[in-house]
């Protein structure tokens, strides 16, 4: 009987929305590719799974696609202009952070 109510509490999170912030969405992934993992599943559900672990993944990069934005609308130059920049720019104004003569 346990199994058959992780099964159906895995079916409800599987039919749920997808959620909102970053980490959830990659623990429900990890939740998502444990199942698959396992061998327990039917084909159906193993479908189904995957299909959710789709949109965990389109969800996950949409995520990090808005934070890189907002992080490349943050950066500032050297004269405190704006200025858009790769992300990998990031660390810049930490370095910015020493005394100026």
């Amino acid at each position: 009987m346990a199994k058959a109510d992780k099964a159906s509490k895995a079916d409800k999170a599987a039919e749920g929305e997808v959620p909102g912030q970053y980490g959830d969405v990659v623990s429900r992934l990890e939740e998502t590719v444990g199942r698959l993992e396992s061998g327990n599943l039917s084909l159906e559900d193993s479908l189904k799974a995957f299909e959710e672990g789709i949109r965990l993944v389109r969800r996950g990069e949409k995520l990090l696609t808005e934070a890189e934005q907002r992080i490349e609308q943050l950066l500032q130059d050297e004269d405190g202009n704006d200025v858009v920049a790769p992300l990998s720019v990031a660390a810049r104004p930490a370095a910015q952070a020493a005394p100026r003569a």
